[in-house]
């Protein structure tokens, strides 16, 4: 993106640029830059300091503020060392001064470009890292490491619109008899296919956790008591029905369940309060003969 309100210069970087290949946008103040960049955003920006309005500096105030990072390249008549410290010291990229060599200022354009390269990849790979930290390896779901985290996200959420938020705690029936009977390799391999029945049978909007051995949580968001009840009815079901088997073993499972569900009048819960009432309810759900689901009764926390 070229911002200039010198028409004719604006002209001269554009066209060296289209020539070497780029996608070009002109604008000729601050304020059109901006509204464009709300649909369009630009490997890197080259702007003008003196425009009338909305000058340079201010400009990129208010890039600096956007989520994105955009590069930017100063290119200005204003070159006393003062003028190119200011700009420098206020978040450009480089700066280059007015009247130009046009071929300098495309091997600095390639220059900023490679470096948003090395800064995309690294970003990239910083979300995988996390990705990886945030994620249990042998199930794919996420760990509990960033549950609480994002289950108190979604309640703040439920309560603003209104909407309400379930859990749901799972575990395993008798799973210690999978590593006796068989081995622990085995034993891997079922929570490994388990983690692909929940992530199979989620939607989009919800999220699941290894939360601990054979326990899993799963966080269902805008759903109402019979939509969770019926989700983990499915997911039990599953689970029922399933053979795991690899190589020489064998095995059928069932599982048990407990669903808490916050309405948006319950604004005094939080994520692990509501993880735990979910968790009397799994074992409510055992205590009753395993295989089924059990749901959490607020009134008798209303009572106390």
């Amino acid at each position: 993106m070229v911002v200039d309100d010198d028409s004719s210069s604006r002209e001269i970087v554009a066209k060296a640029l289209e020539y070497e290949g780029y996608q070009v946008r002109q604008c000729e103040s601050g304020v059109e830059a901006l509204s464009v960049m709300n649909e369009w955003s630009p490997h890197l920006v080259l702007l003008d300091v003196n425009m009338p309005g909305l000058n340079g500096l201010e400009t990129l105030a208010r890039l600096r503020v956007r989520d994105e990072y955009v590069s930017v390249i100063f290119v200005s008549a204003d070159c006393l060392r003062d003028d190119v410290i200011r700009g420098l010291d206020a978040g450009a990229d480089d700066y280059v001064c007015k009247p130009f060599d046009v071929m300098e200022l495309m091997s600095r354009v390639r220059s900023q470009l490679r470096i948003k390269d090395l800064n995309d990849a690294l970003r990239r790979a910083n979300d995988r890292l996390k990705e990886l930290v945030d994620i249990d390896d042998l199930t794919g779901l996420f760990n509990m490491r960033s549950l609480y985290k994002r289950l108190d996200f979604e309640l703040d959420r439920a309560r603003r619109y209104n909407r309400s938020v379930c859990v749901i705690m799972m575990d395993l029936d008798h799973f210690k008899r999978v590593n006796d009977q068989h081995d622990h390799l085995f034993g891997s391999y079922v929570l490994s296919e388990v983690g692909k029945i929940i992530r199979g049978n989620m939607r989009k909007v919800d999220f699941a956790a290894r939360y601990g051995g054979d326990e899993f949580l799963v966080a269902l968001t805008e759903i109402n008591l019979e939509g969770a009840q019926t989700f983990a009815n499915r997911l039990r079901q599953k689970i029922e029905e399933a053979t795991f088997k690899s190589d020489s073993y064998t095995m059928k499972l069932t599982a048990s369940l407990g669903l808490a569900l916050c309405s948006p009048n319950e604004v005094t819960i939080d994520a692990r309060s509501l993880v735990r009432f979910a968790d009397r309810a799994l074992y409510h759900a055992k205590e009753n003969g395993r295989n089924r689901v059990e749901v959490f009764d607020f009134d008798s926390i209303k009572e106390k």
